[in-house]
């Protein structure tokens, strides 16, 4: 007797931070990220050229969507699609409410919770949790769910990291590509972190050491980007005065890897190819950086073995 096609499935809900997908819902993003605070129409402004500059959206979902089309398709390689893959966005529609309420439709057997992010903060990873679970309450739903919580170290993922900054390497002189400094960024969190012994920093600096360790004698250096706005202490040092470090000691080139992202977003596309670009200049630093993972090959790898050693994880 053959097994019935319409077994249920496994949901993957792959979860992102998101962004707006037209200027004109900027202002509506930010009031989302803000808590419904309102935000200054002089941000709004600030934050909207800074779109209008890197292509007019976000372009979180599409490379998202891609990521969950090829994921799905390799989960399925044996051909019996039992696998489903969702994407549910924190901050813009689809929302992760939204995501959930449709793979619910497929009555999946089980769901499996995976952020576009490597390293867990209770504010980052915990809060995507925090929406799931409020979407659960809302839809009353009792389907069994685990979540990957963090994959900082994983051997592809500092595989994949390496593989990018050698080739990036190469588009500086052969002559200084060896003492080029290679400065990984992390997104900045609020101080409190630390007194709420939250595992970001240690996590973020745990992915720079490995893939530091597999470069050798590349120097290396780590700082956070993207602080916020919101008055109190942010995580640093800041990758604004780690530049500033790196010029004063004689260094002339500089290639930035922000290991904290996996795909391209404002804060790579503007904080780091515009802005920091610029400000390297000013200081007499030839600024590359390395490509992001993206919907890549390398990616969908490292995505599959992380749901599998989850599901091996759940069944020992």
């Amino acid at each position: 007797m053959s097994m019935s096609l319409t077994a249920q499935p496994v949901a993957v809900l792959l979860m992102a931070m998101g962004g707006p997908d037209c200027l004109e819902n900027v202002e509506p993003y930010l009031q989302d990220v803000r808590g419904g605070r309102p935000t200054s129409p002089e941000l709004v402004e600030e934050i909207r050229e800074r779109y209008r500059m890197t292509g007019g959206k976000s372009p979180v979902l599409d490379i998202t969507r891609e990521v969950a089309r090829a994921l799905e398709q390799r989960l399925n390689r044996s051909g019996d699609a039992r696998y489903r893959c969702y994407v549910g966005l924190r901050h813009w529609h689809p929302f992760i409410k939204e995501a959930y309420a449709e793979l619910l439709e497929a009555l999946p057997d089980r769901i499996i919770g995976l952020c576009m992010a490597p390293q867990y903060s209770s504010l980052s990873i915990g809060a995507y949790m925090k929406k799931v679970e409020e979407a659960r309450a809302e839809l009353a739903s009792e389907t069994p769910i685990s979540f990957v919580t963090s994959w900082h170290r994983h051997p592809l993922l500092v595989a994949a990291i390496v593989e990018n900054i050698r080739r990036t390497l190469e588009k500086f002189p052969a002559e200084v590509r060896g003492q080029v400094p290679v400065l990984f960024t992390a997104h900045s969190l609020p101080e409190r972190v630390v007194a709420m012994k939250d595992p970001y920093p240690e996590e973020v600096q745990g992915t720079a050491r490995a893939v530091s360790e597999q470069l050798g004698s590349q120097p290396t250096r780590f700082a956070y980007q993207s602080q916020g706005r919101s008055g109190e202490k942010w995580l640093g040092p800041s990758v604004e005065e780690t530049l500033g470090e790196l010029a004063q000691e004689g260094h002339r080139h500089v290639l930035v890897a922000p290991i904290g992202f996996i795909c391209d977003h404002v804060e790579t596309l503007f904080d780091i190819d515009i802005e920091l670009k610029q400000l390297a200049l000013t200081k007499g630093l030839r600024l590359e950086r390395i490509p992001m993972l993206n919907a890549s090959a390398p990616l969908i790898d490292i995505l599959m073995s992380v749901v599998e050693a989850h599901e091996s994880s759940l069944v020992h």
